[in-house]
């Protein structure tokens, strides 16, 4: 895990030393292991490197990275988990030392872009290509690491955080409407977009090429959706579901633990946690595991407190474990810098920030979450939700305009005694991704403006309801049963924009790689015509797959959810009574750092 940025032009200009040391100051967090740089004979590119060492500590693992032709140079952001297998694909190549890094370029030199087919892991990274005078950009399919481009007028900028490419003079940073009605939408910003018009997400599973006097150019290499909808019976259907279940869930865990570095297991007494664990104590010997609990005081001795459930889990499979309590006193020290590290507004990361915390007071660099069982499993909700409000709505037959006026009349009654989302279960209930909005909004679209300009408001609900790559993806789905419509949206809207971006800067606010098993390509494609099936596996068929099974409490245990007490924590704090759920939470956050 690093933080990376970069530049490249084919004019007179090149970034002074201001902007560079600024720039790296800014991935400090990232990468506090080590910091380098690499210019370009004829100051055509610009590679900033900031390194936590975890694959390879000496040396040869530093970056950027140049191939001994000098041809080559790359930075990277991530892990790839197959690079020990692959290394045996580059016959020939005068390997230095054992990272991932040196892999990618190895077999890049032999492949080119086709490298992305093999790759296994989390990645952001970038390729200047001598021989081509190109520059070769590519993010993983899932958007695990995140990458953000800005085009100026002085050249074409890359960075692992948006805070990076705020640091370059050009960059334009007028309010982009769509990333701001975006965030009240959803409690996070919608990919592409940011809150500047300039500067953008390149998309999950994309690369880019940029040559000497042209525009950048984007290819889709990887879609999580089209690999739900273009599943194909395989080979492998002819093996016992369970099996298949298990084979894959195991091969996960196990590729996730290449490291030169100790690994944490992130524990809450969830299914997909524990799961993970217990998959840990078979791929590995108990004794070189340890997992991390946090608890919040506020819930001691209610529903809510995990910790007791937590610890029995890891005495079950024979784990050191470690708790950590969490008091509104610690929010309240931690809150301005948990703010300040935010890279983008969003309404989560609380608990992924306290437990890297713990995790790096524990000497660990690199710790498991369960993130991603719910999406692949049907853990949510919406997975039940969502198929029941559009066929219950799609049997009434009824006009939008009909759905909107039943809103405008009963939206301060629904208001005043349940969610006035309610009152647009006629206008949001008869399509999968309207009703997904209703199901995962935190404002409604006809709440925007009394939170946002309306003029920014109006202009970003316009832009969102126009982006044709989201309709393009929609479409992909549109074949699917609904249970894997709904698994592919929680997949590519919540887990990417909010869950995997918030585990990754709460993570390296602390200088804590976040590995998530659930969250894998491989696993995806091996299981995508299962999930696509009449018959998906479910979160307990996942959660037998350990081979000591988890303890019978744990597996009748209520879904709940991991809960964080910010709702009241802020009580005393706010001028007014917080409003339901963590809309006070999304103004707070807002006010305070984008426009305060």
């Amino acid at each position: 895990m690093c933080g990376i940025a970069g530049w490249v032009n084919f004019g007179e200009y090149f970034p002074n030393e201001k902007v560079q040391r600024s720039i790296l100051d800014s991935m400090k967090e990232r990468g506090p292991d080590d910091e380098r740089r690499w210019v370009h004979p004829e100051k055509k590119a610009l590679l900033l490197h900031r390194r936590l060492t975890i694959r390879d500590l000496s040396a040869n693992g530093a970056q950027p990275m140049t191939t001994s032709d000098g041809k080559l140079t790359i930075i990277f952001n991530g892990e790839i988990y197959n690079s020990d297998e692959l290394r045996s694909w580059a016959l020939g190549y005068p390997f230095k030392g054992t990272s991932d890094t040196e892999c990618i370029l190895a077999l890049y030199q032999k492949f080119g872009p086709q490298v992305l087919t093999y790759l296994r892991g989390m990645y952001a990274f970038a390729i200047w290509d001598e021989e081509k005078s190109s520059l070769f950009v590519a993010r993983d399919p899932y958007g695990i690491k995140p990458l953000y481009i800005a085009q100026t007028r002085n050249g074409f900028w890359f960075a692992s955080q948006v805070k990076s490419l705020l640091e370059v003079p050009e960059v334009d940073l007028s309010p982009e409407p769509a990333g701001h009605a975006g965030f009240f939408l959803w409690g996070s910003v919608p990919e592409p977009y940011t809150l500047y018009k300039g500067i953008r997400s390149l998309r999950a599973g994309h690369c880019l090429w940029l040559k000497d006097g042209t525009e950048p150019q984007f290819h889709q290499f990887a879609s999580v959706s089209k690999s739900l909808a273009e599943a194909l019976p395989s080979a492998e259907d002819d093996v016992p579901i369970f099996a298949r279940l298990r084979n894959a869930l195991h091969d996960s865990v196990k590729v996730h633990f290449a490291s030169d570095v100790p690994v944490a297991v992130f524990l809450s007494a969830g299914l997909d946690s524990s799961t993970i664990l217990g998959i840990a104590s078979d791929v590995m010997p108990s004794e070189a595991l340890k997992a991390l609990t946090l608890g919040f005081d506020m819930y001691q001795n209610t529903p809510g407190d995990e910790t007791a459930e937590a610890a029995l889990i890891a005495e079950h499979y024979g784990v050191a474990h470690q708790t950590t309590i969490i008091s509104k006193e610690d929010f309240s020290s931690e809150a301005t810098r948990l703010i300040q590290v935010m890279d983008q507004p969003t309404i989560d990361g609380i608990n992924s920030y306290f437990v890297a915390k713990m995790a790096r007071e524990a000497g660990f660099k690199v710790a498991f979450s369960g993130v991603g069982g719910d999406e692949l499993f049907g853990g949510y909700g919406s997975f039940r939700q969502i198929p029941q409000a559009v066929t219950l709505v799609r049997r009434f037959n009824l006009s939008r305009r009909f759905g909107r006026l039943f809103r405008r009349y009963t939206e301060r009654l629904l208001g005043q005694i349940t969610s006035p989302k309610y009152a647009g279960i006629l206008e949001y209930g008869n399509t999968v991704e309207d009703a997904y909005l209703l199901r995962r909004g935190l404002f409604m679209p006809w709440e925007l403006p009394q939170v946002l300009d309306s003029d920014l408001a109006l202009a970003g609900l316009e832009a969102l309801d126009n982006d044709a790559f989201v309709a393009k993806e929609l479409s992909d789905i549109k074949t699917l049963p609904l249970y894997a419509q709904v698994s592919a949206l929680e997949s590519t809207r919540y887990l990417r924009n909010q869950l995997l971006r918030d585990a990754d800067w709460a993570g390296m606010a602390h200088s804590v790689e976040i590995r998530t098993p659930l969250v894998d390509y491989s696993l995806l494609k091996q299981l995508a015509s299962l999930i696509r099936s009449n018959h998906p596996p479910s979160k307990l068929a996942m959660a037998i797959t350990p081979k000591r099974a988890l303890p019978p409490q744990i597996m009748n245990r209520k879904k709940s959810g991991f809960a964080v007490p910010v709702r009241d924590w802020l009580a005393s704090s706010l001028p007014e009574k917080p409003e339901r759920g963590l809309r006070s939470w999304a103004k707070f956050i807002y006010k305070s750092k984008w426009i305060g």
